[in-house]
C-alpha cells in the first residue's frame, strides 16, 4: 500500500484473483481477497464495494476450469460423455471469450468505484481466525461431500432435463437463472445442465448462473466467506450486488443473443 497506487492494488486484487481462481479454486481466491480486503486502508462502505465487486470476478473466473469452483466441477461432469465429451479445457473454450473481458472490466469497475468514493469513513471490522490444518481437512471434505451430493443430484434430475429444461430457449434459460441470486448455483447446474442441451443452451444456463450467482450472499461460495468473515450484512450485500448483477446480465443479454438476432452470427 504505502508502494504501489490503491487504484492499482485494487485493479490487480480484482482481476488478478478472478484469473487465478479458475486454479487455485475460488474457496481460496475469496480467503486471499478478505485478507487484503481487511488490510487496505479503506472505509466500510469501499470495502465492501470491492469485495462485491471481486466476489463477481471471481465467480466469473473460476469457471474456467473444474478445479475453480462445484459449478464448474459439476458441469465438466455432466457433459464428460456424449456428443461433447468434456475435458478439463471446454468451459475455457466455451465461455473464456465472455469471461475473460468481464474480470477485466470488473478490475475497471472496481478502479471507478474507488475515485466516486469521498473520503473513508469508519473501517469493516473483519473475523480473522487462523485454522488449524484439522480445520482445513474438515473444509475440503465438506466440499467434495458436497460435489458428490451434487452429481447425485444431477442424475436424478436427467428425466427432468429431458422432459422440461431441454425445450426451454436459450433466452429463456438465461433470465431464469436470475434465481440463483438466492440459490446456490451449483446446485441449479446440477438440475439444469446436460448433454441434451445444445451449445447455446449450455453457454446461456451457466453465463445466467454465473453472473446471478454475485448478486446476493447465498449465490456462491465465495459471496459467503466474504460476507461472513468481514461480517456484511445481507442488505448491505445487496446495496451494491443486486444493481451490479442486472447490469451485467443486461450486457452479457446483448452480448450473446443481438448478433444472432440481426444476423451478425
Amino acid at each position: 500500500v504505502n508502494k504501489v497506487p490503491l487504484n492499482i492494488l485494487v485493479f490487480c486484487l480484482i482481476c488478478g484473483l478472478g484469473l487465478i481462481s479458475s486454479i487455485i479454486s475460488a474457496i481460496l481466491a475469496a480467503i486471499i481477497l478478505v485478507e487484503i480486503i481487511c488490510a487496505l486502508p479503506l472505509g466500510r462502505p469501499e470495502k465492501i464495494g470491492v469485495t462485491v465487486i471481486a466476489c463477481f470476478s471471481i465467480g466469473l473466473g473460476a469457471v474456467l476450469t473444474p478445479l475453480g469452483e462445484p459449478l464448474s466441477t459439476i458441469a465438466i461432469s455432466k457433459l464428460s460423455g456424449e456428443p461433447y465429451y468434456a475435458g478439463f479445457w471446454f468451459l475455457f473454450d466455451l465461455l473464456g471469450i465472455y469471461v475473460i473481458p468481464g474480470v477485466l472490466a470488473l478490475g475497471i469497475l472496481g478502479v471507478v468505484f474507488l475515485q466516486r468514493q469521498g473520503t473513508p469513513t469508519e473501517g469493516l471490522e473483519c473475523k480473522l481466525v487462523r485454522e488449524s490444518i484439522r480445520d482445513v481437512v474438515i473444509r475440503a471434505g465438506k466440499v467434495y461431500l458436497f460435489i458428490m451430493a451434487l452429481v447425485f443430484l444431477g442424475a436424478g434430475f436427467a428425466p427432468l432435463i429431458l422432459e422440461f429444461i431441454i425445450q426451454i430457449p436459450a433466452e429463456g434459460l438465461y433470465w431464469v437463472n436470475i434465481v440463483s441470486a438466492v440459490l446456490d448455483n451449483a446446485t441449479l447446474a446440477a438440475a439444469e445442465i446436460g448433454p441434451q442441451l445444445s451449445l447455446i443452451q449450455i453457454k446461456s444456463a451457466l453465463m445466467g448462473l454465473l453472473i446471478a450467482g454475485g448478486m446476493l450472499i447465498p449465490g456462491n461460495i465465495p459471496n459467503i466467506i466474504a460476507a461472513g468473515k468481514m461480517g456484511i450484512t445481507s442488505k448491505e450485500w445487496a446495496r451494491y450486488g443486486v444493481p451490479l448483477g442486472f447490469a451485467l446480465l443486461v450486457i452479457y443479454f446483448v452480448i450473446l443473443f443481438v448478433p444472432t438476432y440481426l444476423g451478425i452470427s
